[in-house]
C-alpha cells in the first residue's frame, strides 16, 4: 500500500457563512435596517468632526416597481481603497478600527473622539443580506474627487467599479427577496422600524424624500438639566400611561448614565415579575425590553436609559453582562435608593402613592433587602387598632408596662387573622399600645423582621401575637388575672375545637374567643380531606408545607367573675347551665369567626332541645 500526504486550502462558502451569521446574530430581519441605520450615522459623525458647518442626514426610499429599499448618507464616504478593504471583509469595519478594534486604525482616528460612533464588529453591511439577494454600495469620500461602486450578488464575488456619484457620502441599495417586498411597500411598517431602533438618534431620518423626520431626534429625558414635568408628559405619550412618579436619571461617575425612569400603574403579580427598561448606546436603541439593569426590587419601573459604557451584544439586541454593566446596575440602585430616600424627607405625599399601589411588592421585596426595609419602616403604613401606622410610629407607641414586663422595653401586638380585626380593635380600643393587623403573611413576615433589625441594633424589642397564650396579654391588655386550664371535664364538654381556660377580667363579658389562623386553615383542609375534594398532589404540598409546624389551637377564656359562668362551672356538665355555657362558647367563636364543625353544629342543637326541655318542665 503506497502512502501519500497532501495540504489543501481550507475551503469557506462565503454565501453560506453569511446566511448562517445573519440567522444566528438578529433575531429579526428588520435588524438589517438597524444595521444600516448605524452605518450612515457613523458615517455623517466622522464627517462632522473635519466640517464644523455640516449637519447631516439619512435619507431612506422605498422603490415598489423596482422592489428595492435605499439608504442615502451624505457622510464621509468611502474611497475605492476603503471599500475593497472594509466592505470585501466580514469582521473589519472602519468603525471598529477607529474604536480600537483591530492592529491598524486610520488616520482620521487621532482627530477626534470615538465617543458618538455606534458601531464596532464589521458586520453590518453583511447583515443586509438577510434581506436581499444582491446589495449595491455607491460612494464618494468628502476629500477624493473619485466615486466607487460595489455590487455582491448571490455568488461569492464581489464586483468594484467606478461611478459617477457626484456628491460625498455613500447609497447602499437592497434588491429584496420576495419574502420581505413589504419593505419596499409599506411606509408604514418601515416607519414603526426606524421609530423602533433610531427615535433618539441625534441626525435626522427623512423616508421617501418627505421633509418631516421618521426620528424623534430631541427627547427631555436626555437633556443635561431635565425639567421633570416635560419629562413626565413625553414619558405619558411615549410609553401610553400616566407614571405615578417620574426619576430623571443623569451620573456621570463612577459610570455615565442618562435618561428617566417612572414608575408604572400596572401592577407586577408577586414578587417574580422583573423590570424592563429601554436602553441606548450613543442614541441607538439596543433593546426595549434590556432586563438586569435595575434592581429585582422595582419590577414596577419603566424608562429609557442611556448606558454608553455598557458593550452592546454582537447581534446589538442585548447588553454584554460585564464589569461595565454591573457597575451601571449598582449606580442605578443608588440613584433609586437616594430618590426614594429625598421623597421621603421632601414630598411624602408622592411616595406614599406610589406605596399605595405597589406596596405589596415593596413589603415582599424588603424582606430581604434591608436599606429599602429601613426606608420602608418610617414610610409603609400598617393597619392598626389606631389606624395606619409606620413601624417607626408603632415602636415610639408600644412602651411595655414595666408591671408586667422585666426585660423588653417594647411589646408589639400583632394580629394575622382578618376575621378578628374588629375584635381585637375592640380589646384594644382602651389600651395605649396598638395591635398591628399583619393580615398577609409577608407582612407579618416584614414585622418580624423589621422588630429583629430593632433587637439587633441593640433594643430590647418583642413582638407578640395578640392571644391569651402570649406573655403578658392577659394581665396588660384584658386585664385577665389569675389565668388557668379548665379541668379535663368542663374541656371536653365544652368541645374539643380550642383550648378552654377560666380567669377573672371584665364582668360584663362573660366569655371572649380568640382564633388561632393556622388551626382554623388545618380544620377547614382536613373537612376537604374528609371529603375527599382534595387533589393528591395538593395534599402533598400541604402535609410538607404544615405537616411539622405547631398547629396551635383556638382559645376560649371564661370569665369566673361573670355570675352565669361562675353558677355553671359550679354545677355537672349535666346541667342545663352548662348547655348554656356551651352555646356562649359556640357564639363567641363563631362572632371572631371560627367555621363551625359538624359535631359544633350537632352540639348546639342537642343544647338548645335541652335548655327547652329543662324550661318547659318548670312551667306549671
Amino acid at each position: 500500500m503506497t502512502s501519500w500526504k497532501r495540504t489543501i486550502p481550507f475551503r469557506v462558502d462565503i454565501v453560506g457563512v453569511i446566511e448562517i451569521l445573519g440567522s444566528a446574530l438578529y433575531s429579526r430581519p428588520e435588524s438589517a435596517v438597524r444595521e444600516l441605520i448605524q452605518n450612515a450615522h457613523d458615517a455623517i459623525v466622522r464627517r462632522r468632526r473635519s466640517d464644523l458647518g455640516y449637519q447631516g442626514r439619512i435619507d431612506i426610499e422605498q422603490d415598489r416597481a423596482e422592489h428595492t429599499l435605499r439608504f442615502h448618507d451624505d457622510g464621509i464616504g468611502l474611497s475605492a481603497e476603503e471599500a475593497e478593504t472594509y466592505l470585501s471583509t466580514l469582521g473589519i469595519g472602519i468603525t471598529g478600527l477607529i474604536r480600537g478594534r483591530g492592529a491598524a486604525a486610520p488616520v482620521e482616528a487621532s482627530q477626534g473622539t470615538d465617543g458618538n460612533l455606534i458601531g464596532m464588529f464589521g458586520v453590518g453591511l453583511f447583515s443586509a443580506f438577510m434581506l436581499a439577494d444582491r446589495v449595491v454600495v455607491e460612494s464618494r469620500k468628502a476629500e477624493d474627487g473619485e466615486s466607487v461602486r460595489w455590487e455582491a450578488g448571490p455568488g461569492s464575488e464581489i464586483e468594484l467599479s467606478n461611478t459617477t456619484r457626484e456628491r460625498p457620502g455613500t447609497t447602499v441599495t437592497l434588491f429584496l427577496k420576495p419574502e420581505h417586498s413589504r419593505l419596499a411597500e409599506q411606509p408604514e411598517f418601515l416607519e414603526a422600524i426606524i421609530k423602533e431602533y433610531a427615535d433618539f438618534l441625534q441626525i435626522p431620518i427623512h423616508l421617501n424624500g418627505s421633509n418631516a423626520r421618521a426620528n424623534q431626534i430631541n427627547s427631555g429625558w436626555f437633556d443635561p438639566t431635565p425639567d421633570s414635568d416635560a419629562i413626565e408628559l413625553e414619558l405619558e405619550a411615549h410609553f401610553g400611561e400616566t407614571p405615578l412618579d417620574v426619576i430623571p436619571i443623569r451620573r456621570d461617575q463612577p459610570t455615565a448614565i442618562a435618561g428617566a425612569l417612572y414608575v408604572t400603574t400596572r401592577r407586577t403579580p408577586g414578587f417574580a415579575g422583573e423590570s424592563v427598561v429601554t436602553a441606548t448606546v450613543r442614541r441607538m436603541v439596543i433593546s426595549r425590553k434590556i432586563q438586569g439593569l435595575l434592581p429585582e426590587w422595582a419590577p414596577f419601573l419603566r424608562g429609557v436609559l442611556e448606558v454608553n459604557r455598557c458593550t452592546p451584544t454582537l447581534s446589538r439586541e442585548d447588553l454584554v453582562r460585564d464589569d461595565a454593566f454591573s457597575q451601571v446596575r449598582a449606580t442605578l440602585e443608588d440613584l433609586l435608593y437616594e430618590h426614594l430616600e429625598r421623597q421621603a424627607l421632601e414630598d411624602r405625599a408622592r411616595l406614599e402613592s406610589v406605596l399605595a399601589w405597589h406596596r405589596y411588592t415593596l413589603a415582599g421585596a424588603a424582606l430581604t433587602e434591608r436599606r429599602l426595609r429601613d426606608l420602608l419602616r418610617r414610610t409603609y403604613r400598617f393597619p392598626t387598632s389606631q389606624g395606619l401606622l409606620t413601624f417607626d410610629q408603632v415602636i415610639e407607641r408600644s412602651e411595655a408596662d414595666p408591671l408586667f414586663e422585666a426585660e423588653a422595653r417594647q411589646v408589639i401586638w400583632y394580629n394575622t387573622d382578618r376575621r378578628q380585626e374588629g375584635w381585637v380593635n375592640t380589646l384594644f380600643a382602651g389600651y395605649p399600645v396598638p395591635c398591628v393587623h399583619a393580615l398577609r403573611s409577608f407582612e407579618e413576615s416584614l414585622l418580624a423582621t423589621m422588630t429583629a433589625d430593632n433587637t439587633s441594633a441593640g433594643e430590647a424589642v418583642d413582638l407578640r401575637l395578640a392571644s391569651p397564650g402570649s406573655p403578658g396579654f392577659a394581665m396588660a391588655v384584658l386585664g385577665v388575672t389569675e389565668l388557668e386550664e379548665v379541668s379535663a371535664e368542663w374541656q371536653d364538654f365544652l368541645g374539643a375545637d380550642a383550648k378552654i381556660l377560666s380567669a377573672s377580667f371584665r364582668e360584663d363579658r362573660p366569655v371572649m374567643a380568640f382564633l388561632n389562623e393556622r388551626s382554623e386553615l388545618l380544620k377547614t383542609l382536613d373537612d376537604l380531606k374528609k371529603s375527599e375534594a382534595i387533589p393528591s398532589g395538593f395534599q402533598r404540598m400541604i402535609d410538607a408545607h404544615l405537616g411539622n409546624s405547631p398547629v396551635g389551637h383556638n382559645e376560649v377564656l371564661l370569665n369566673r367573675d361573670h355570675r352565669l359562668v361562675a353558677r355553671a362551672l359550679s354545677q355537672p356538665t349535666s346541667a342545663p347551665l352548662a348547655s348554656t355555657l356551651r352555646l356562649l362558647v359556640s357564639h363567641a367563636l363563631a362572632s371572631a369567626g371560627a367555621s363551625p364543625t359538624r359535631t359544633t353544629l350537632r352540639r348546639q342543637a342537642d343544647d338548645l332541645d335541652w335548655i327547652a326541655d329543662a324550661l318547659w318542665g318548670r312551667q306549671p
